[in-house]
């Protein structure tokens, strides 16, 4: 497909939802023929969320879909892709739907006829700004990425990404690393991207000498028991373990927050679907999303309420990014990321 597609932009993150006009095409309302017979369907899914959470989302969307089995591989997304690019040039990919990471590792894939168009009547009711316009993709939930602190440890909280650079958290930082963590490669691009921040920013953040460890769940870790007892890092983490008992807390900087929309997609070779629509329309229907939300996770319907204890949609600053600009430079960014942190 050309390589000018209409990138969705964010302009605006409200609680409202837009009205549209009915779906050009319909969901599957029923389990497809094939899944509802002696033989049930089974569906691959590739995904980077963490294994309790999706053995969740699962068991949620069984319950609606007995006949329809969905295995799991579950993978950074750094090795999902890696996966992903190796069975692409095999020319077959092993999985029915990605579930993962950010909107340009999605469009990078709909570049390449990698994901298959499917508009969803569940679309109707959820953030607008989610839905990729020409359809290979929705988000399905949103996952700022926040400053997190040991209560324990910093009495003088950072308030901004600015504060970070104070040579007070000198050796105190966990960082996700962005060739792991598809959220860490997205917020490389992003910050060096955001006229208040960008490279010197970076360059000084670099200077505290930040842990960078695999993936976000580590640097959550790290700052409950206060190994490092600041932390880069999604807020639905945060809440995981402040829930559990742990002495963290979440800070959205005044700057603004990056945030990802773990997308979901179908890819064009599958051979199941239908079944694959309907774990897509689970995924953002009112009970997929009130699973969303017992995990920890930011709901991205109108009709269903954030999290105990998180921030209304409404009050946090996010930091919009032009789609297009930000998968053309990620590669460079974290390129750049590297050279200054590892």
């Amino acid at each position: 497909m050309s390589l000018s597609r209409t990138f969705g932009v964010v302009t605006s993150l409200t609680v409202g939802v837009l009205a549209l006009t009915s779906c050009s095409s319909e969901a599957p309302s029923e389990v497809p023929s094939d899944a509802s017979g002696s033989e049930p369907t089974s569906i691959t899914l590739y995904t980077s969320e963490p294994q309790e959470k999706i053995d969740g989302i699962v068991a949620a969307f069984n319950d609606e879909h007995p006949d329809i089995t969905v295995e799991v591989f579950r993978a950074g997304t750094g090795d999902l892709t890696a996966r992903i690019a190796a069975e692409e040039k095999s020319g077959e990919i092993g999985a029915d739907l990605l579930l993962a990471a950010d909107a340009p590792t999605f469009e990078t894939y709909a570049e390449r006829d990698l994901l298959m168009q499917y508009e969803s009547t569940e679309n109707a009711s959820i953030m607008q700004e989610l839905i990729d316009p020409e359809h290979f993709y929705v988000g399905t939930r949103l996952l700022p990425t926040v400053i997190a602190i040991n209560t324990n440890e910093i009495t003088d909280a950072p308030a901004s990404w600015a504060d970070l650079t104070d040579s007070a958290y000198s050796g105190k930082i966990a960082m996700p690393n962005p060739d792991v963590s598809g959220a860490a490669a997205f917020n490389a691009a992003i910050w060096l991207d955001e006229e208040t921040l960008g490279l010197d920013w970076l360059e000084a953040l670099a200077a505290n000498k930040p842990l960078i460890v695999d993936s976000n769940g580590p640097v959550s870790q790290a700052v409950a028991e206060g190994s490092s007892p600041v932390g880069v890092v999604v807020d639905s983490l945060v809440r995981d373990l402040a829930a559990a008992g742990s002495p963290i807390t979440a800070v959205y900087p005044t700057e603004g927050v990056p945030f990802v929309s773990q997308p979901v997609g179908i890819f064009a070779n599958t051979d199941q679907p239908e079944a694959s629509k309907l774990f897509v329309d689970f995924l953002i229907s009112k009970k997929g999303q009130e699973v969303a939300v017992t995990q920890s996770y930011l709901p991205i319907r109108e009709d269903v309420a954030s999290p105990e204890g998180a921030p209304e949609i409404s009050s946090i600053t996010f930091l919009n990014p032009d789609l297009q600009k930000i998968q053309a430079s990620q590669a460079d960014a974290v390129a750049t990321f590297n050279d200054l942190f590892q």
